[in-house]
């Protein structure tokens, strides 16, 4: 080939190239870039049309879609947020200063999609991102975290969450900022809160920020939505158990309501999902009671409703309000099989969470932003047992009522150190009542306690990122004791080598609020704890201090971690462990001590993510008096735990399994040779057996499509694919001069089905 020809090839493949070159970076409008990503990728971009009209743009066709996403956002004032794999909404962005969204992500897809660790430590879940997890079609707040090592509910419930180690009640749970004292629908089998409402989930274990109180054991602080240029959107959803819809509509320029409700089908149809979680959670309870006869007119349902509505005065004022209300209700009637009793004889036990927030945001200027925001948040809880049998009514009652202010600033000095700063009064207010009409007996008591808490912490994070150091110090004043409380918080990151990052946390908490079980027939069985507030005396102000260290490697979407901890905490009752053994009417003071590390192994393919968690603990009870003052195992001193998971991908189509095991929970067995005197029995020494390991095969699966113009999803899903009897809780009564075992099972084989249609 001669040069002259060699030389036009060369300027023909320049001039192809130039091209090519030009086309996947010319610049078009953002609606036609937007098609051509639809085509190429196959995903779905929702949008208003005026928030992307005359916006032109460039990009690389060759980058993959997420480079891709953020070239736009570096060239437009817009937010592309992704639902999933398929779906992406495009909105504009807030010029809203916020520390929780300056606080940068260092590992995505912790698990799944939608499920991130940020530098400061905090599990960060986005359900509108979410991906999928086995056994949920449906990105529930509550049953995600327990996919988290270390997060773990002994009794399958969203109501009994179990955070290294320790009890329910010692979970912050937070609804915008206000503390929620019920979690769960149909009696803890279903969050209690619609996920698609909620933009934010923090899950914090250790080095909590000063500006948390309470929650000696974790802190899950869900968020609404903050922006009111959302465009308008809207969805509805049906499972089988409950039929939920939500709307996103914007009323003005710059104002904005949200709007979510969801309510149980089972007064209307009952599938195998709800007869499945009706046999689980009426077990031994008073709706189970053989003694007397239960009619089939019963009704069950719960329901939740939540409201936001935000608007911006100008570009630096901002107003929110909050609106939340949780609701469950069962009603059934009993009746004595000899006919001796006429009269009314229904129970009813109804639950309900009411709360609001009023905030109001002042951004100073990029470096000062500061906040108010009034809070209040009533929980009642009540029942009336019939007894057939007795002709006795028992009317029981726990209300708690929790109002206060919170005053916050957020200051960045530079670019590196950042400080905040603020004042928290809160009130809370908690009620018992106990009434029995035969032998009449009534009593009442209620209690309030005031505290006043100050706090500051600063945020420093090297230049080159490498290093993140948070020190606070929080002071809680409790005005009835005349009581100083200093709990100072620390967490450090330091990046040690180029893939390996270390993470030192410490903390001291305290909290006011804790949950006693007085008797296991409590509210008809079937919510058997109740709110009670310290006195400092036979209830102690709980405190707890924490220390953790680990270690992360992170190259190549293979993700492995380890961290080691111990916490120890003081101040906890007989009666808020739920003991069903010799402890069961002993009221005396204690601590607990929890020592163990967990373990993460993660690996994400281009389709695939897989992951392995291991936690191994020891959690120990030391009670003056009992047991001869030596430590035994604690009632949720479960050893060892292993979580298998992997989830698969293919365009709009999402698998996932995995598979859950622990050892099991211990528990108290009766004396061999001589097992009752007097009517009483005599156990064993405490909490010195355990029951069967626990094992548990999940399934799920969604598929996205177009409906029309709408997109739409359907689910499917399989708790307990295998279907194991898993014993969860096993305790012992007398009948008839006997001892009888009572055995608690889990879910047996549920299945689950889901549609959700987006506007």
């Amino acid at each position: 080939m001669n040069k002259s020809l060699k030389t036009i090839l060369l300027l023909i493949l320049f001039l192809i190239s130039s091209f090519f070159a030009h086309a996947q970076n010319k610049t078009l409008p953002l609606l036609d870039a937007l098609a051509t990503l639809e085509q190429q990728f196959k995903v779905s971009f929702s949008y208003a049309d005026k928030a992307i009209k005359g916006i032109m743009v460039s990009f690389d066709q060759k980058k993959d879609i997420d480079a891709i996403l953020f070239d736009l956002e570096t060239q437009t004032n817009l937010k592309f947020n992704r639902l999933d794999g398929h779906f992406i909404t495009v909105s504009s962005a807030s010029n809203a200063f916020s520390l929780q969204e300056l606080d940068e992500i260092i590992v995505s897809n912790y698990l799944t999609s939608g499920l991130d660790k940020s530098k400061s430590g905090t599990i960060i879940i986005k359900p509108e991102q979410f991906g999928i997890l086995p056994g949920l079609i449906e990105p529930d707040v509550l049953q995600t975290i327990q996919a988290l090592p270390g997060v773990l509910s002994i009794d399958e419930t969203v109501s009994n969450i179990n955070v290294r180690g320790g009890t329910h009640d010692q979970n912050l749970i937070l609804y915008d900022g206000i503390k929620m004292y019920q979690s769960g629908h149909f009696f803890g089998l279903i969050s209690a809160f619609n996920p698609y409402l909620t933009k934010n989930v923090a899950v914090i274990k250790n080095g909590t920020s000063a500006k948390y109180g309470d929650g000696v054991s974790s802190v899950i602080d869900m968020q609404l939505s903050n922006e009111t240029d959302d465009p308008f959107n809207a969805q509805i959803g049906i499972n089988m158990i409950s039929l939920d819809g939500f709307v996103v509509i914007p009323l003005a320029t710059k104002t904005q309501l949200q709007l979510a409700t969801r309510r149980s089908i089972s007064d209307i149809i009952n599938t195998p999902t709800y007869n499945q979680y009706y046999k689980r959670v009426f077990q031994d309870s008073d709706v189970s009671n053989t003694e007397t006869s239960i009619s089939d007119n019963q009704t069950f349902r719960f329901s939740d409703i939540s409201l936001k509505l935000l608007h911006d005065i100008g570009t630096k004022n901002k107003l929110r309000f909050t609106l939340l209300n949780v609701f469950n209700q069962l009603d059934f009637e009993e009746f004595d099989p000899n006919n001796t009793v006429t009269q009314n004889t229904t129970s009813q036990l109804n639950q309900q969470n009411r709360a609001s927030g009023l905030q109001y945001q002042r951004i100073w200027n990029t470096k000062l932003n500061t906040s108010i925001h009034a809070y209040y948040s009533n929980y009642d809880l009540k029942s009336s047992d019939f007894s057939a049998a007795n002709n006795q009514r028992l009317i029981q009652e726990n209300e708690v009522i929790n109002n206060g202010v919170k005053v916050d600033g957020s200051y960045s000095l530079n670019s590196s150190l950042s400080v905040i700063g603020g004042f928290q009064f809160d009130e809370v207010g908690i009620s018992n009542l106990e009434e029995l009409n035969s032998p009449f007996l009534s009593r009442d008591n209620k209690r309030v306690l005031r505290t006043y808490s100050t706090y500051a912490e600063s945020i420093f994070n090297s230049k080159n990122k490498n290093t993140t150091v948070k020190l606070g110090l929080r002071h809680n004043y409790f005005s009835k004791f005349n009581l100083i409380n200093l709990e100072p918080r620390v967490y450090l990151s330091q990046l040690l080598f180029k893939h390996f990052t270390a993470e030192l946390s410490g903390e001291l908490k305290s909290q006011t609020t804790s949950q006693l079980i007085d008797l296991q027939n409590d509210f008809l069985g079937i919510e058997k704890r109740r709110w009670v507030l310290a006195n400092n005396t036979t209830i102690p102000i709980i405190k707890s201090k924490q220390a953790s260290l680990g270690l992360t490697y992170n190259k190549n979407k293979l993700l492995i971690s380890a961290e080691g901890y111990y916490k120890q905490v003081d101040g906890i009752t007989t009666r808020s462990q739920g003991f069903q053994n010799q402890y069961q009417f002993i009221n005396v003071i204690g601590n607990y001590n929890v020592s163990g590390i967990d373990l993460l192994v993660n690996k994400q393919l281009d389709a695939f993510s897989t992951w392995l968690s291991y936690s191994y603990s020891t959690n120990t009870y030391t009670f003056e008096g009992l047991n001869n003052n030596e430590a035994f195992a604690n009632n949720a001193d479960i050893q060892h735990v292993v979580n298998f998971g992997s989830t698969y991908t293919l365009d709009r189509l999402k698998l996932a399994l995995g598979v859950n095991w622990h050892s099991g929970r211990p528990f108290t067995k009766p004396d061999t040779n001589n097992p009752i005197t007097g009517n009483i029995i005599n156990y064993q020494a405490p909490n010195s057996s355990r029951l069967d390991d626990y094992l548990r095969a999940d399934f799920s699966s969604t598929y996205q499509f177009k409906l029309g113009k709408n997109n739409a999803a359907v689910g499917v899903s399989v708790w307990n694919i295998l279907n194991k009897k898993n014993t969860i809780n096993t305790y012992y009564r007398i009948d008839n001069d006997s001892v009888n075992k009572v055995e608690n099972v889990s879910l047996g084989l549920t299945p689950n089905a889901s549609f959700r249609l987006r506007f």
